[in-house]
């Protein structure tokens, strides 16, 4: 484990490793990442990675975040996208980084043992509201779905106890940057959400509670919704959004089942290129057809000049996902120059209509074959064919 490895080479060397970890983790889980999207054989999977990665979006703008963000989603997210919807949400909201993310390793019940004043005396840190939040808002039943402020303070006091080793009260309690249950810190009490009583069960009350929201049919139409608008259209077709949020309800929660009635939505094929690619579709798209050479640094920071750097979203709501977040005049301007640069590691004799009609077939319209032949070069035909309607939409 390279976080165990830099701990000792840090306390024989001076603590060098240790500094460099958090970077070194981004870096190289940035790059997992990059590669994955770029050569995968099943890219409707890895697109769902990406879906519910930024559904349960954190950020790695900090360097304690910077450490965790791309084991998040290599350790929460991926091995359960074709598993049950419950299962993930377990996963996501007791992992380190959400943890750490929404404050929850500090937050401590006003009437838990540790809620009191420290044995130094200063006084503890109480209730922080912040990932229950989010919880009930973002990842489960969604905005003005019916929950009050009184249920998010209730989910709030049951997750109490949930911390991290290293970090806040509990950072004695766990190795530094593991999960950890703090039975102390917890809250005593029934807890009542959406008018179901929860019994005092110590770490298991807040998983029960998420078990039960995860299975409301609030949070089937926020999911069904959610994914109409990724994969359909930006306005999700009512008639689409009925059918997945049924077969989500049907399946309790079963992931595969419910991308089943998305796929077979009719409203899903009936029109071509109504969704705008945001940045990160966009390059891995125009990696995957060109097959520049790959330079990790670079793309990162192209990424970032397009506005969504990796696992950097602006808020707990993730990176917009309609053509109004992504089509502004400007945002087309960086796009051709981010062209230019890829188009610049492309062969010379790489053809643009040629790769056109193989990157997009059968949907390459007469009007951009006509522009990419009629180029003055390779080069600029390739830039085009990058900037093409065609190949900024899906």
């Amino acid at each position: 484990d390279e976080r165990m490895e830099a701990r000792e080479r840090g306390g024989r060397e001076g603590g060098d490793d240790l500094r460099t970890l958090p970077t070194r983790l981004a870096r190289s889980t940035a790059q997992a990442r990059l590669e994955e999207a770029i050569a995968t054989d099943t890219p409707f999977v890895e697109r769902l990675v990406h879906f519910w990665s930024n559904h349960f979006a954190i950020s790695g703008d900090t360097v304690v975040m910077r450490a965790h963000a791309g084991a998040y989603e290599f350790d929460a997210i991926r091995p359960h996208v074709l598993g049950k919807f419950g299962d993930m949400l377990a996963a996501v909201e007791n992992h380190p980084a959400m943890l750490v993310y929404l404050n929850q390793n500090v937050s401590i019940g006003p009437n838990s043992r540790a809620g009191g004043r420290g044995a130094e005396g200063e006084r503890r840190r109480g209730l922080n509201e912040n990932l229950a939040r989010e919880i009930l808002e973002l990842h489960t039943l969604g905005v003005r779905s019916g929950y009050t402020e009184e249920d998010v303070r209730e989910l709030a006091r049951a997750l109490t106890g949930r911390t991290v080793g290293g970090r806040g009260p509990g950072r004695r309690d766990a190795d530094p940057g593991e999960a950890a249950y703090v039975e102390r810190m917890h809250e005593p009490g029934a807890r009542t959400l959406l008018g179901r009583s929860f019994p005092d069960s110590g770490e298991q009350q807040a998983a029960a509670m998420l078990d039960f929201v995860a299975a409301r049919p609030e949070t089937a139409r926020h999911i069904a919704t959610k994914l109409a608008r990724h994969f359909i259209a930006d306005i999700p077709p009512p008639a689409a959004v009925a059918r997945i949020e049924r077969a989500f309800l049907d399946s309790d929660g079963d992931l595969p089942t419910t991308y089943r009635a998305l796929i077979d939505s009719p409203e899903a094929w009936r029109e071509p290129f109504a969704k705008f690619k945001t940045p990160w579709d966009w390059l891995v798209s125009a990696w995957r057809a060109a097959g520049p050479e790959l330079e990790l640094g670079r793309t990162r920071q192209i990424l970032d000049q397009l506005g969504q750097p990796i696992w950097k979203p602006e808020s707990p709501a993730g990176f917009g996902d309609t053509a109004s977040d992504w089509a502004a005049p400007d945002a087309l301007m960086r796009r051709v120059e981010m062209a230019q640069e890829i188009v610049r590691r492309i062969p010379d004799q790489t053809q643009p209509v040629r790769l056109g009609e193989q990157v997009l077939p059968g949907v390459l319209g007469d009007a951009t074959r006509t522009q990419l032949s009629r180029a003055d070069s390779p080069a600029q035909g390739l830039t085009m064919l990058l900037v093409a309607p065609e190949f900024l939409r899906r």
